[in-house]
Formats: structure tokens, C-alpha cells, sequence
């Protein structure tokens, strides 16, 4: 097949979507390290630490099981469904029907863009944050909706003004997505934020779709709420969590949607018709995470706040003054002033050439995301160390 011929088969759908904002940095990463390059990567919140033991024991013991190799269930088995509702009862004090109101997904990213594709018509309008991670936008994208940006800002703190949010226009927002603790931004919110998100949803109309991912990961005594714990909640909204970050299980993609039974089951129906579900001795070693004792995650979320604390005075010292995130693996880092005019995409490659440091741009993120870039702590200490001081180098060269 000729190129002109290749390129024509792309749908519109794809030829429509922008080119992704991180491929050139990527690009040039890749192209170091072939070079020899030691590059300290702060770029994708890729965790650096294995799952816990048990839940490593768990899935070779099932995957010995010959009977475990066949086809699963596309909503995941009952077992697990019934061990996440278990898991938001012990959480949050939060009722769910492992039947109606859950279903399991191959990780959250796959689970949020089913489910657009589950609820999205074309010329829907949907309300997305600006910054907000690159999911949440695309997979509404290539629905076929509208995108409705809701800036956040460092003079909204960050978070979503609903009293400036106009839905009198003829095509009304369908939905919302939310994400707190916020990726990028780590930003966080407590429960009044959902109640007011609730109300509004309630007023205009539409549902709601949260992204907790980061709901385990948080420090100096934060706890992050559940949408659903909102009285009502479920009347207007799912909720998507992950095992990647709390367990440390990034690459085994298991997630799941609660709440609403009619937007899960749009998600279950479509998923039905698309994949067969995850590999089953992966959904009992994810029942073995879910039971897992506090201390394990305990554990996970004290490394991270051992890095934030690191890089966060580390920075600082060098003259990068950056904001202590209360949650998340994130920090949301403004621009230094001195090359601030450069543009976080420009600043980013800086960074990676002049410094071997690889961080990613705020604008990848959205058009706010402007002026700032987003270091992942998935390094450990002693390497943030020898970034700061790389850091520190272009700084006072600069």
C-alpha cells in the first residue's frame, strides 16, 4: 500500500484528533538514552515499585489453575464486583449493588473511554476541566461530543467555578467530568465540593462522571472524599478508580465504574460487545489488593510523600519555588520566571537536553495547563537529588 493510499484509511474521527503534544519530547528522549544519556524521567506517572507480594503470589498461584485461561466476563467477575462495593462500604461508607452499580474495567483510561463512546452522541456538549489528563478529553473527542472547557486556574485554586458555568445555551451540557485530587494540578477538594457538584448537576440536568484514581495517595493528614458519599450522589454519577497507583499495578489495568446503574449499564452493555474482560487470574490477584491490610498502602503513599518532600525542598532551594502538593504523585509546577517565556513545550525540552531531565509540558494538558509542567515522582530520592542538582546547573546559568 502506497502512503497516500495508508492515509486515506484513517477514519475522520482520527484525522480530526491533534497531534499528541507529548510525541516530540517522547521522541527526543528515546533518542538520548540510544545516545547514552542518563535521563531522569519524570514525564509519565509510570509507578517505579512492584505490586505487593501477595497479590504477585496470588496471580501465579490462579494462573497455574488450567481452568483460569478461559474467556472471562466482560463486567468482571462476580467476586471482585462484590469485593469493590465491599471495599467502598469499609472506604466510604458508600452502599453499592455489585450487580447494577459496578463493573469491572481494563483500567480506568479504558473504562472512561468506553463509557463516551457508551453516552456521547455526536454535538453533545460535555463539560471537561482544562487542565485535565488527556483521556478525559479525547475519549470525549473522538465520541463525537463537544468539548465545554472549565478552566482551572491558580486564581480559582484550581477547581471548577460552577456559579460561572453558563448552561442556558440551546445544546445543554449532557455531563461533567471531574477529577480530585486533580491530575494534573494536584489540586484537592473536600466533600462540600461534591455537594455543590451534585446540586448543580441536580439543577441543570446532566451526570456526572469522577475520576478518583488518586484517592490513596495523600499526606500531612488529608483524606480524600468519595463523589458518591454526597447524599444523591448516585442519582447523577459514576465514579472510576484504578489499582495502578494505590497497589502499584500500572501495567496490570484493572479498574472499575460505581454508581448510576443506567450509566453503568451503558458502559457494561457497550463493553459487552468489545472485550471478553481482563485475564482472570488477574481479577482474583485484584480481590487479594482490595483486601490487602492499610499498611500496604500505608506504605505506597509514604514513599511518595518522601519524594514530594524531596523534590519540593529541592527545588526550592534552587530557586524553583513550587507549590506542596496534599495528594497525588504530581507536583504542578509553575514556570520559573527567567523561562517563562519560553512555554512549557520549549521549557520542557530544555530541561531534557540541557539537563537530562524529562518533565511533561502543562500544555499537553490544555490550553490552561500554559506556564506549567507536571513532575511525576516515579524516581526515587537519591535520583530526584541528582535532578535538582542538574536542575540547579541551568538555573543559575540562565
Amino acid at each position: 500500500m502506497n502512503r497516500k493510499k495508508a492515509e486515506s484509511v484513517e477514519s475522520k474521527r482520527i484525522k480530526e484528533l491533534p497531534v499528541y503534544i507529548f510525541h516530540d519530547i517522547n521522541t527526543r528522549k528515546l533518542k538520548l538514552r540510544r545516545e547514552g544519556v542518563d535521563v531522569i524521567d519524570f514525564g509519565m506517572g509510570n509507578p517505579d515499585r512492584p505490586a505487593p507480594k501477595p497479590v504477585i503470589d496470588k496471580l501465579i498461584e490462579v494462573a497455574l489453575d488450567s481452568k483460569a485461561h478461559r474467556y472471562s466476563a466482560s463486567k468482571g467477575i462476580s467476586h471482585l464486583r462484590r469485593e469493590i462495593c465491599g471495599w467502598y462500604d469499609r472506604r466510604f461508607g458508600v452502599k453499592l449493588d455489585p450487580e447494577e452499580e459496578a463493573v469491572v474495567c481494563i483500567g480506568s483510561k479504558e473504562g472512561i473511554s468506553h463509557l463516551a463512546l457508551a453516552v456521547f452522541d455526536k454535538g453533545d456538549n460535555v463539560l471537561v476541566p482544562n487542565p485535565t489528563y488527556p483521556s478525559h478529553l479525547y475519549s470525549t473527542v473522538i465520541a463525537g461530543a463537544k468539548i465545554c472547557d472549565m478552566p482551572l486556574t491558580k486564581e480559582n485554586g484550581f477547581i471548577p467555578d460552577f456559579a460561572k458555568i453558563d448552561c442556558r445555551s440551546p445544546r445543554k451540557p449532557k455531563a461533567m467530568i471531574l477529577c480530585y485530587p486533580n491530575n494534573p494540578t494536584a489540586q484537592v477538594v473536600d466533600l462540600d465540593f461534591f455537594k455543590e457538584a451534585v446540586k448543580f448537576a441536580k439543577k441543570n440536568n446532566l451526570f456526572i462522571i469522577h475520576d478518583l484514581a488518586y484517592s490513596e495517595l495523600c499526606f500531612d493528614g488529608y483524606r480524600a472524599p468519595s463523589f458518591l458519599q454526597v447524599p444523591g450522589a448516585k442519582d447523577v454519577g459514576v465514579e472510576f478508580y484504578s489499582l495502578s497507583k494505590t497497589y502499584n499495578m500500572a501495567g496490570w489495568r484493572v479498574g472499575f465504574a460505581v454508581g448510576n446503574k443506567n450509566v453503568i449499564g451503558a458502559l457494561t452493555k457497550l463493553k459487552s460487545y468489545y472485550d471478553y474482560g481482563m485475564f482472570t487470574p488477574i481479577q482474583v490477584a485484584s480481590i487479594t489488593a482490595l483486601k490487602l491490610e492499610q499498611r500496604y498502602i500505608d506504605e505506597v503513599a509514604a514513599a511518595y510523600c518522601r519524594r514530594r518532600d524531596v523534590m519540593v525542598s529541592g527545588l526550592n532551594r534552587i530557586g524553583w519555588n513550587v507549590e506542596n502538593p496534599k495528594a497525588t504523585m504530581y507536583i504542578w509546577a509553575e514556570i520559573p520566571e527567567k523561562f517563562r517565556a519560553m512555554g512549557s513545550v520549549k521549557f520542557s525540552v530544555h530541561l531534557l537536553e540541557k539537563a537530562g531531565v524529562a518533565v511533561s509540558p502543562g500544555a499537553g494538558f490544555g490550553k490552561y495547563g500554559e506556564g506549567y509542567v507536571r513532575i511525576a515522582l516515579v524516581e526515587n530520592e537519591q535520583r530526584i537529588r541528582q535532578a535538582v542538582k542538574s536542575i540547579r546547573s541551568i538555573m543559575q546559568n540562565a
